[in-house]
């Protein structure tokens, strides 16, 4: 047994996969994961039914289990950081770098080859992607 939060099997071997630099898309009930990320990412499918799992579990999960060292986010065409972005922003790390992009912006960001996992969340607010960029872990001392 795993001592981590996350214990999906498949969730967990990209996660390990995924090394320094490596792309990881949260993205929203609403986004077309299977044109707009990278078509050799590995999917995994966490929208259980609508509303469910969503993406601040999802994200609370992934900062126990990986440094983040950059997210994009995805702005509305207002250009205003969504309230659930600003949730997610409380739990990644101050010292992440934190950017928004326009829509579009943002699909072509998920299109790089460097997206090597993109789950699917049942999360059913609007512009609740995210684009997280893997860190290092250091050693110990």
């Amino acid at each position: 047994m795993l001592k981590t939060t996350i214990i999906h099997p498949e969730l967990i071997q990209a996660l390990a996969e995924a090394g320094h630099g490596a792309r990881i898309l949260l993205a929203d009930s609403n986004y077309p994961v299977t044109v707009k990320a990278n078509p050799e990412a590995r999917v995994v499918f966490l929208n259980f039914v609508s509303g469910m799992i969503g993406g601040v579990d999802i994200i609370k999960a992934l900062v126990e289990t990986i440094p983040v060292e950059s997210a994009f986010y995805m702005t509305p065409p207002d250009g205003k950081m969504p309230e659930i972005v600003q949730e997610y922003r409380k739990l990644i790390d101050a010292s992440a770098v934190f950017e928004p992009k326009g829509r579009f912006e943002f699909y072509e960001e998920a299109l790089s080859p460097d997206t090597s996992l993109v789950i699917a969340s049942g999360e059913q607010r609007t512009y609740a992607n995210l684009l997280l960029t893997v860190g290092v872990v250091q050693p110990r001392a």
